[in-house]
C-alpha cells in the first residue's frame, strides 16, 4: 500500500481523470518523502486532500507541489517553501498580464521589451508569483495582483500584507520553476535556498 485509506476514499469522490490524476501526485509525493525520510510511502505523515495545499504534520517540514501537463514538482524544506512550475516555451499573454496584474515597479522594469524577452521575463515573474501565494496559502485570484517582484533580486513583498520572500528561479531541461521561503528562513540573499530538495518528473 503506497497511499492512505483517506486519500483513496477521497479519489472515489472525484471524476475519473482528476482521479487518476489525484492519486499519481499522491504517490509521487509520497514516494519521494518516504525516501527522504526513509519510511514507507503510506506511513509519510503527509495530509494532501483534493484542491488543498498538501502540508506535513510538525515537526516534519513543509512541502509543495506544482505541475504543468508534462511534469510535477515536489519541493521540501525544513521551513515553509513555495513551488511553481512551468514549462520553458509555455505561451502567455504577456503584455496582458503585466497590464494587469503588475505593480508599477514591475511594469517600469519591463516596458520597451521586445515581444520574447518580455514572454521570459513576464514569465519568470509569474512563476515566482505563484510560489509566493502557495508559500502564503494564499489565492491566486484575491493575491496575485499584491504580490510585486523586485526588478534587481529575486525578491517579492506583499503589498497589501507586507509580508518579504525570497525567491530562486531554476532552469530543468525544458522547464522552469520557482522556490520561494521567507527571507527570515533563507536570508536576504536566498543563499540557504539550497537546504530545499526538489524533485521533478
Amino acid at each position: 500500500m503506497e497511499l492512505r485509506d483517506a486519500e483513496l476514499v477521497w479519489a472515489q469522490s472525484l471524476p475519473p481523470r482528476r482521479a487518476r490524476h489525484y492519486l499519481w501526485s499522491r504517490r509521487w509525493m509520497r514516494a519521494v518523502l518516504a525516501e527522504l525520510f526513509a519510511m514507507p510511502p503510506e506511513a509519510v505523515p503527509l495530509n494532501a486532500p483534493p484542491g488543498q495545499a498538501p502540508f506535513l504534520e510538525d515537526p516534519w517540514g513543509f512541502v509543495s507541489i506544482s505541475h504543468c501537463p508534462d511534469a510535477l514538482v515536489v519541493a521540501w524544506a525544513p521551513w515553509r517553501i513555495g513551488v511553481d512550475l512551468e514549462q520553458s516555451n509555455r505561451a502567455i499573454p504577456a503584455a496582458a498580464l503585466v497590464k494587469r496584474f503588475f505593480c508599477s515597479q514591475e511594469r517600469d522594469a519591463l516596458s520597451g521589451m521586445g515581444a520574447e524577452p518580455l514572454r521570459q521575463a513576464v514569465l519568470h515573474h509569474w512563476l515566482l508569483k505563484e510560489a509566493a501565494i502557495k508559500w502564503q496559502r494564499g489565492s491566486l485570484a484575491k493575491d496575485l495582483a499584491f504580490w510585486c517582484c523586485d526588478p534587481i533580486r529575486d525578491r517579492l513583498i506583499h503589498q497589501r500584507d507586507g509580508a518579504v520572500v525570497q525567491g530562486h528561479c531554476l532552469q530543468q531541461g525544458v522547464w522552469s520553476l520557482a522556490l520561494v521561503a521567507d527571507e527570515a528562513d533563507v536570508g536576504v540573499d536566498g543563499n540557504s535556498m539550497q537546504a530545499a530538495m526538489t524533485c521533478l518528473i
